[in-house]
């Protein structure tokens, strides 16, 4: 059984009864056993140590494993392409015949009860008695799917039930889910504690996460429950709260943010929801400017009482905290803006008239200059950024939020100007760039809304008219429109 494609984990197996299910469970995984023989020759193929002849040692122990002087079950493993395993079991007054692919073992009838599965078979509800008193003798035949070294893991399973060390057989992910599947078919309940155990406590590769999750379905919700919480979420949104910690971390916390920023960049790039990251990036985008908008609000419009020294103090972590956070914000804006999940933002930023006053509030004012020099650039590029993704058509907004975009943010651009100089060439150029963004969007908006926009842009003008092509080019657009003649009253209803 496969994960379905959206992820979930198969539903729970009747593990008892359900050897024919387990059986192609197993077909599934498909693991890439270790060649572990119990026989010799292990090097030769399958076929060549599989005779009729192969009768395995015995172990040299009074009831051991494969000890043929103390035995009272033969159990003949083979190959088998049509039937299941576990098809049938003879007794001995039944012929057994063998092929090139068996393997014939000696064992023990109160040591295979630790097996379910052999525990139900050896019940006396499905045994002959022999008419006198002699020690009864049970065959059983055993067919074992043909895949690379399964009679060697069905041996393994079978050896472990002479023991309770578990861990010298058990010692990879590859020999666990090797030997699982087989245990599960035989209702060895130690063998499969022991390897779940094993399972639990190490790392996985993909494919073997794979296989594990083929499994989990045949395991009861104890022996799954480790397994499931490594590989399962507990909550639906785990993946949401892991990249909301981890941008925050990035941004706020780590020491090498450059790279955590790159790294964390990467994760959103490549993240299989697009709603989940925009909802992430949208929730800590809003707590960043919430934070921006109160330190400058703090700034502005300061409501404490204290000594000059003290008062200072404060204005300047407040500055502080505006020019840091705003950084934070920018970085957001661009990774929104290259996602294209930046709807919210540019709405958001167009609804700011009262945060655009306090920054032509503070940015009227010398103080800034000392304490975060960089703070109307960062904004402006957030501006820039945002401004332009609606000009390209990146964020598709309403004709509204393009308005109050450029009608909020334009002031904000003129005080900059005014108040900056000397300017240095990347203010010029930041500057220039965000006029054009906005003399774009303007063109965008009915006649009369641009009029009134249009109007607040003569800052733009230069000394020569000739560097301002871009503010030209928007009064000609304007009053070319403007003077062609009002549609019909029929045409405009």
């Amino acid at each position: 059984m496969a994960i379905g494609g959206d992820g979930n984990i198969p539903k729970k197996k009747q593990r008892v009864g359900s050897n024919s299910q387990l059986s192609s469970t197993r077909a599934v995984i498909n693991s890439s056993f270790p060649d572990e023989t119990l026989t010799e020759g292990s090097n030769k193929s399958p076929a060549l140590r599989r005779s009729s002849s192969s009768v395995l040692g015995g172990s040299g122990g009074c009831g051991g494993f494969n000890d043929s002087d103390t035995a009272d079950v033969i159990l003949r493993l083979h190959l088998d392409h049509h039937r299941s395993p576990f098809d049938s079991f003879v007794t001995s007054s039944d012929s057994v015949s063998f092929d090139e692919s068996d393997v014939q073992i000696y064992l023990h009838s109160h040591i295979l009860r630790r097996a379910k599965y052999f525990s139900a078979l050896l019940s006396d509800r499905w045994q002959r008695h022999n008419d006198d008193d002699s020690p009864q003798i049970h065959r059983l035949n055993l067919g074992v799917p043909p895949t690379p070294d399964s009679i060697n893991d069905y041996l393994e399973v079978l050896r472990l039930l002479y023991t309770d060390d578990f861990s010298a057989s058990i010692t990879s992910v590859v020999t666990a889910l090797a030997l699982l599947p087989i245990a599960l078919e035989l209702l060895f309940e130690d063998c499969i504690k022991a390897c779940v155990k094993f399972l639990e406590a190490v790392p996985w590769s993909d494919d073997e996460e794979k296989k594990i999750l083929n499994l989990i379905p045949f395991l009861s919700h104890e022996e799954s429950k480790e397994l499931l919480t490594r590989v399962s979420p507990l909550k639906h949104d785990s993946s949401e709260e892991m990249l909301h910690g981890l941008i925050l971390s990035a941004i706020h916390n780590h020491p090498n943010m450059a790279f955590a920023k790159a790294f964390v960049a990467k994760l959103l790039r490549d993240f299989s929801s697009k709603e989940s990251v925009r909802r992430v990036l949208d929730k800590v985008f809003e707590k960043s400017l919430k934070v921006v908008k109160e330190s400058l609000e703090e700034y502005s419009s300061p409501n404490f009482r204290g000594d000059h020294n003290e008062t200072e103090a404060i204005q300047r972590l407040n500055l502080h905290s505006a020019m840091t956070n705003g950084k934070h914000l920018l970085w957001l804006v661009e990774r929104m803006i290259e996602l294209r999940v930046a709807d919210m933002a540019v709405k958001s930023w167009s609804e700011q008239a009262s945060f655009t006053a306090d920054l032509q509030r503070a940015f009227r004012d010398d103080a800034w200059r000392n304490i975060a020099p960089s703070l109307p650039a960062v904004v402006l590029r957030c501006t820039s950024r945002l401004a332009n993704a609606v000009a390209t058509g990146n964020i598709l907004a309403a004709r509204q939020v393009r308005m109050k975009l450029v009608k909020d943010w334009l002031p904000v651009l003129i005080v900059c100007k005014d108040n900056m100089s000397p300017m240095c060439t990347n203010h010029k150029s930041l500057y220039l760039e965000l006029e054009e963004t906005f003399l774009r969007i303007i063109s965008t908006l009915p006649v009369e809304d641009a009029k009134e926009l249009l109007q607040q842009c003569l800052s733009f003008s230069t000394r020569n008219v000739e560097d301002c092509p871009h503010l030209v080019t928007a009064f000609t657009t304007w009053f070319r429109r403007s003077n062609r003649s009002p549609p019909a009253d029929d045409f405009r209803q």
